[in-house]
């Protein structure tokens, strides 16, 4: 359980690399590792950092995503990791208030993925030390700057989590756009699940009948089919689950029928009792 699938990574239109700042405590640097593999990501960069990768904490918490440990590069700046990046996005949670800001303007997660869109190039993630951040001076070097959408009562979130929630965002963009199309993202929890008209029809009718089938008055029949119907339409059942439910519906219709000696079990249901 949980070993990866002999699938690559993906591509996406375009290139992202993590870089962290100093990076401390070795728990993170193994959760990051983890995460980035995750969600398809492997290029790690370290600039000065204060654990090594060789911890045991940290090959613990990396878990398979080892590979990512291993090939992870060592730098002394910002400017040296990101040196083949056409794009260096910093990040922090300390945040200007107010219209006029002088200097730290933010983009959020989703914001980033939809600049980077399409333009097939390499660009860099910065994320600073835990309880620190990135210094000003680091931040004035960016590009741009990046936000997590936090509440403002409480806004800085642990290093692993910033990272986790910044690459989740860029895989649920590839998700949308290019599941299915890319060799590193297989259907295997398809994004349609939509019935096809004719499964439909055939759900609606084995409701109708279901309820037709009860020992109840005429209004509350309709009323249990109406109800019924408008509940398992908001689900959104797949084909498969549909077709579950009506083979539900049409045995307990042809029992209720069967118990109730109407002969129309005989003539309408695929099953039948002896």
């Amino acid at each position: 359980m949980g070993e990866r699938q002999s699938i690559p990574l993906p591509t996406g239109s375009f290139e992202l690399t993590v870089v962290l700042v100093g990076v401390s405590h070795p728990g993170n640097l193994g959760a990051i590792c983890r995460c980035m593999l995750n969600y398809g990501f492997s290029d790690l960069r370290l600039v000065n950092p204060n654990c090594g990768v060789d911890d045991g904490d940290t090959i613990a918490r990396a878990k398979h995503a080892a590979s990512v440990l291993q090939q992870a590069s060592i730098h002394e700046s910002i400017g040296e990791a990101t040196l083949d990046c056409s794009v260096v996005m910093g990040t922090s949670g300390k945040r200007e208030v107010g219209d006029k800001t002088l200097f730290r303007h933010f983009v959020y997660p989703w914001e980033m993925v939809e600049r980077l869109e399409n333009t097939n190039q390499k660009a860099a993630i910065v994320f600073g030390e835990e309880g620190k951040g990135l210094s000003t001076e680091d931040l004035a070097n960016c590009d741009f700057l990046v936000t997590l959408p936090t509440w403002e009562g409480y806004p800085i979130a642990n290093l692993s989590h910033a990272v986790n929630a910044v690459l989740y965002e860029v895989q649920r963009h590839r998700i949308h756009t290019s599941l299915g199309q890319d060799a590193g993202l297989p259907v295997v929890v398809p994004l349609e699940r939509l019935m096809n008209p004719e499964l439909r029809s055939t759900l609606m009718k084995a409701i109708e009948q279901y309820s037709q089938s009860l020992s109840w008055q005429e209004e509350r029949k309709f009323s249990f089919q109406q109800t019924l119907k408008r509940t398992l339409s908001r689900s959104m059942p797949t084909d498969d689950e549909a077709t579950r439910l009506i083979g539900g519906l049409v045995e307990g219709t042809t029992a209720m029928q069967f118990s109730s000696n109407n002969p129309e079990w005989k003539k309408h249901h695929r099953r039948k009792l002896n």
